[in-house]
């Protein structure tokens, strides 16, 4: 496990976060998703997984369109609730590699096959504040829940080097505390131990945080750790997040109250 520093508003705030009809009392911490939630990434991820797809047909030809649907991607969509939009690298490396190998290849030459692919769409598809722009009026969000007090954190399915790049891409280090990914304990969402390691990290109690996010992972993994509250992004209006305590279509929705 990797040690997380964090710089921790020390202040005994308790804030009121109201989204609509529903309320969020003696909030201390907000939790974000990253991929889907805060930046648009969806093109992005689509692209992604048709280049990786692409370079593994390349070497195994006809194994491309089983692959994309691995991934989530039909008829040139994404799925929002595929595996390349809310899975790990891991997860998606895996699930690749498990295709390769049904095709005769060790598991050790289908790991590495899968893994030389996604190397090489990522450094095809660099992410650049062009490719995954911020959702709209995300800083403006950013800034009214920082200013009321509140501690903020990252806690992603990417890797806690794409978070810290995220965070550096869109110069938003002066809001989040906290900058996590899921390689920090080897755990994956919705394993309701990661966010209690990002509320031990923040120094608060899970049951003083919400989370935001955009995927039932996110809204499983936070009611399993006790937060105070599970908030639904559902940007492409077309996710099922029944799980989540309310679901916003805009950030005009969320209000902290000092």
């Amino acid at each position: 496990m990797r040690r997380l520093v964090c710089q921790i508003n020390k202040e005994n705030v308790l804030v009121t976060i109201r989204c609509g009809d529903v309320a969020f009392a003696n909030i201390r911490a907000v939790i974000f998703d990253k991929d889907g939630t805060l930046e648009n990434s969806h093109s992005f991820l689509r692209e992604l997984a048709q280049r990786r797809s692409r370079l593994i047909d390349a070497q195994i030809p006809g194994i491309g369109e089983p692959l994309l649907m691995a991934f989530g991607v039909m008829d040139a969509t994404l799925d929002p609730a595929g595996l390349t939009a809310v899975g790990s690298r891991q997860e998606n490396e895996i699930a690749a590699a498990a295709y390769i190998a049904e095709t005769g290849r060790s598991w050790h030459e289908a790991l590495e096959i899968a893994r030389t692919a996604f190397d090489e769409a990522d450094r095809y598809l660099p992410r650049t504040p062009e490719t995954v722009p911020l959702f709209p009026n995300t800083l403006a969000m950013l800034k009214e829940l920082s200013a009321a007090g509140l501690t903020l954190g990252i806690l992603s399915a990417d890797s806690t080097a794409g978070v810290n790049a995220f965070v550096e891409r869109h110069q938003l280090s002066t809001y989040f505390q906290l900058k996590m990914g899921v390689d920090h304990c080897g755990l994956l969402k919705p394993d309701p131990r990661l966010f209690s390691t990002a509320c031990e990290a923040l120094a608060v109690e899970p049951s003083a945080a919400v989370m935001v996010g955009d995927s039932a992972l996110d809204m499983e993994m936070a009611r399993n750790a006790g937060a105070a509250g599970e908030i639904g992004m559902n940007w492409s209006g077309t996710k099922a997040l029944a799980n989540a305590d309310i679901t916003l279509a805009t950030w005009e929705q969320l209000k902290a109250i000092a």
